[in-house]
């Protein structure tokens, strides 16, 4: 259920090319992508708010984070990301999810007002073919049909104030700049 170790660096390079400070994981599961984010803004001074619902991983990450040596950098918190998502202030410059794929497209829509311009949204297992890109069947990235990530991802594509690539190295991710407001 944990993110590939190169999709975990490929997160934690964002966000030191991009010195960005203020960061949210929407799922968290055991902490392991938690991990390669905290590591990187421990070198940037930033910190991470990472949200699961799920209570056993929950503890497990806290744990796994405080072996890392990484637990100040991390506000881990145990809640239904779809309500605490839309309660967050921000501002955010980095957000990682990897949560329930059908919320994906909602839980950016959340997001985006929260996001800083130059900010990056990525999302986990996504990949042009789920998107009916070239070689595209609809896909499955793991998770049962790609109806919200093929959602999410073409709707983030749609966007002219986002500039999107799809990294599809390890398990997929998307990744999507911000430019401009609107």
């Amino acid at each position: 259920m944990n993110v590939p170790s190169i999709d975990g660096q490929l997160l934690h390079d964002i966000i030191i090319k991009n010195k960005y400070k203020a960061a949210l994981e929407i799922g968290t599961s055991t902490g392991h992508s938690g991990i390669w984010i905290a590591w990187a803004l421990s070198k940037t001074g930033g910190k991470l708010i990472t949200i699961d619902i799920d209570e056993g991983r929950h503890r497990k990450a806290i744990e796994n984070f405080k072996q890392a040596s990484l637990s100040e950098y991390i506000d881990a918190r145990l809640a239904d990301a779809h309500e605490l998502v839309k309660e967050l202030k921000g501002p955010f410059d980095f957000v990682f999810s990897d949560a329930d794929k059908d919320w994906y497209k909602n839980y950016f829509i959340d997001v985006d007002p929260k996001l800083k311009v130059g900010g990056c949204f990525t999302a986990h297992n996504i990949n042009d073919r789920s998107a009916g890109g070239p070689g595209g069947r609809g896909g499955r990235g793991g998770y049962g049909p790609a109806g919200g990530q093929a959602e999410f991802l073409n709707y983030i594509k749609s966007l002219t104030n986002y500039e999107t690539t799809v990294n599809s190295n390890g398990g997929g991710v998307s990744i999507s700049y911000k430019k401009a407001e609107k």
